[in-house]
C-alpha cells in the first residue's frame, strides 16, 4: 500500500514511507526516528535531516500532548470543501509537534489552548486514512 489512501485527497501515490499508512490501520500512530543519531521525526521521514542517514525505525507517538494553539477553517482547499468548517491544531510532544484536525467529537467552546489532548487514526467514510487530536 502506498500513500493513496492517506487524508481526504492525496496527491503521493508511492512514497518510502507507506509504512505509516498500513500503521494506521493497525491504529497505531507512529512517526520515524534515526538509527544512526537517535532523531526523530513526524511526520515520518525516509531519511534523517539532522545526520542524513538512511537507517530509519519507527516509534509510536507520545499518548499525551499538549494543544499549542487551534484554528477553524471556514473555507477550505480542493478536496475539503465539504468538511467545513473544521478546526486544527498543533500538539506539543516536548521533542516533537504534530499538525492535525480536531476530532468532531470535541466541542469548539471547550478548544482551549493547553489542554491535555491525545491523538489516533481516523478512518474515513470512503476507507481513506488520516489521524486526529481528541480529548486526553
Amino acid at each position: 500500500m502506498g500513500f493513496e489512501k492517506f487524508g481526504r485527497k492525496s496527491f503521493t501515490g508511492i512514497t518510502k514511507t507507506a509504512k505509516f499508512v498500513d500503521l494506521l490501520t493497525e491504529g497505531k500512530v507512529e512517526g520515524t526516528v534515526c538509527k544512526q543519531c537517535g532523531a526523530k521525526f513526524f511526520p515520518p521521514r525516509a531519511d534523517c535531516a539532522s545526520c542524513f542517514s538512511k537507517d530509519m525505525d519507527w516509534f509510536e507517538m507520545p499518548k499525551k500532548g499538549k494543544l499549542e494553539t487551534f484554528t477553524t477553517a471556514y473555507y477550505a482547499p480542493f478536496g475539503f470543501e465539504k468538511d467545513c468548517p473544521y478546526t486544527m491544531g498543533v500538539v506539543d510532544f516536548g521533542q516533537l509537534k504534530l499538525f492535525a484536525r480536531l476530532s468532531s467529537d470535541i466541542k469548539i467552546e471547550d478548544v482551549k489552548v493547553g489542554m491535555d489532548v491525545s491523538i489516533r487514526p481516523l478512518k474515513y467514510e470512503d476507507d481513506q486514512m488520516s489521524f486526529e487530536i481528541t480529548k486526553a
